[in-house]
């Protein structure tokens, strides 16, 4: 009787446990992405409105390219003005 409620309390554990969604293997890098601002635009706009249909792995992509445009590779270090503001 144990063995029998050990084993179904393991199948329905097993049944609860994460889904693995297929990766696309067809969505465009994030260099691809971010060499296109209108595209990337209207990707945007798209992920805003109907992401479940586009998947989180592309709306994620876009997400990062939008970062990368905004933001540049990250070389350029912060320069102070040379007077300070007057408040």
């Amino acid at each position: 009787m144990r063995k029998a409620i050990a084993f179904v309390l393991v199948a329905v554990l097993t049944g609860c446990g994460p889904k693995d969604a297929p990766e696309k293997k067809d969505v465009p890098s994030v260099e691809e992405l971010a060499s296109d601002p209108v595209r990337l635009k209207e990707l945007r706009q798209q992920c805003k409105t109907d992401r479940p249909k586009l998947g989180d792995v592309f709306c994620n992509r876009v997400a990062e390219a939008t970062r990368k445009r905004f933001y540049g590779d990250g070389s350029t270090p912060y320069t102070p003005p040379e007077n300070p503001p007057k408040f």
